[in-house]
């Protein structure tokens, strides 16, 4: 038998153990075939049932339209931050980016090799420590598209509101907090997201993409970089990471048992609370990165009075099984990543924790 531990690790990040254990089951032998899901052919029907089923799922989750197609890419989010532009974006003509984190800023630096960018807003003066309000976002005349990351990892903050951007396409890096809530699919022209922190194991990227946008693309790139390729091919052009995306799909199938989108978020909403609770409630011992308005569900990052205290915090949680908590370099002190397969009884063993901590620390 085997102890597991609660892992707050911001990416790879934990997955849902029946996800685990029903991927060991048959890892050796995929649905009766004798064979590995790592074993079988890309071309197979088998597989192409099982990577159309994964699109199915995640479309009947975030409720997502016809108009939209479902791609399964590699590179993850960091390839897309050239991907998107090197599609929409031409020298004579300007994209907004949004700049409220370290992701976002990446974003915005790779889109100014084809094009014009446009920062509409940048929180970096005050370390990214908020979300903007829409009053400060200052669009220009006429942007192909306007992008943002929806949560940032780092810092702890998240739009929990979109920018409203008339018929302007929003593009979104929701890497972090896909399917963590619902949300309104239309506004968006695209939404990418790397796996590895709440949709699966890293290897594979998840692009949504609507067919307006889609035929708006530039058709004179190499092969590879052009979206309208996977289109085309149903993601098969090249061999895609087959083992990534029937993980996906297991998690999807658990996603759905959960209850769907709207029940996640209502559990999110109470293991968020748990920890940001003894936050506000530990007389400033610990302090909060992100502002109030603007707390993530999926990242609490927060500080205590000492760097000595916070790495004595980070050792006394490892012996009690709780892991990965130490913050960013850009931010320091701790993040406690709680993404949907984070367990509400693994965010109170946190919270429990913290209260013990102080008592014996503060």
């Amino acid at each position: 038998m085997y102890e597991r531990v609660y892992n707050f690790y911001p990416g790879p990040a934990t997955l849902p153990l029946p996800v685990l254990e029903a991927a060991r089951d048959e890892l050796v032998n995929f649905q009766s075939s004798g064979m590995s899901v790592m074993e079988i052919s890309h071309r197979s029907k088998q597989y192409e049932a099982l990577q159309n089923d994964t699109a199915d799922r995640l479309k009947r989750l975030l409720k997502i339209g016809d108009n939209y197609k479902v791609l399964f890419l590699q590179g993850g989010a960091s390839l897309q931050f050239a991907m998107v532009p090197m599609n929409f974006l031409t020298p004579d003509k300007t994209a907004d980016y949004l700049v409220t984190g370290s992701f976002a800023e990446k974003a915005a630096d790779e889109a100014k090799y084809f094009g014009q960018v446009h920062t509409a807003v940048n929180t970096k003066e005050e370390n990214f420590r908020r979300i903007p309000d829409p009053a400060e976002l200052k669009f220009s005349p006429n942007p192909v598209y306007v992008h943002l990351t929806s949560n940032n990892t780092i810092y702890g903050t998240q739009w929990h509101t979109f920018p409203d951007c008339g018929d302007v396409p929003l593009v979104a890096d929701m890497s972090s907090d896909i399917l963590s809530r619902p949300f309104d699919v239309k506004p968006f022209g695209l939404i990418y997201a790397g796996a590895q922190k709440n949709l699966g194991p890293a290897g594979v990227t998840i692009v949504i993409i609507r067919e307006d946008l889609l035929a708006k693309a530039n058709p004179n790139l190499p092969v590879m970089y052009r979206y309208e390729t996977f289109v085309k091919h149903n993601s098969l052009y090249n061999t895609p990471p087959t083992f990534s995306i029937y993980m996906v799909w297991l998690v999807l199938k658990w996603l759905e048992e959960q209850g769907g989108v709207e029940a996640i978020h209502k559990r999110n909403q109470e293991k968020a609370a748990l920890i940001y609770d003894v936050i506000d409630q530990s007389g400033g011992f610990y302090r909060g990165h992100a502002e109030k308005n603007s707390r993530s569900l999926m990242n609490v990052t927060f500080r205590l009075p000492s760097t000595e205290l916070e790495e004595k915090f980070v050792r006394a949680a490892t012996e009690e099984g709780l892991i990965g908590l130490k913050g960013h370099r850009s931010v320091g002190g701790l993040r406690a990543s709680i993404y949907n397969a984070m367990s509400y009884e693994g965010c109170k063993a946190l919270a429990d924790f913290m209260k013990d901590f102080l008592a014996k620390n503060g």
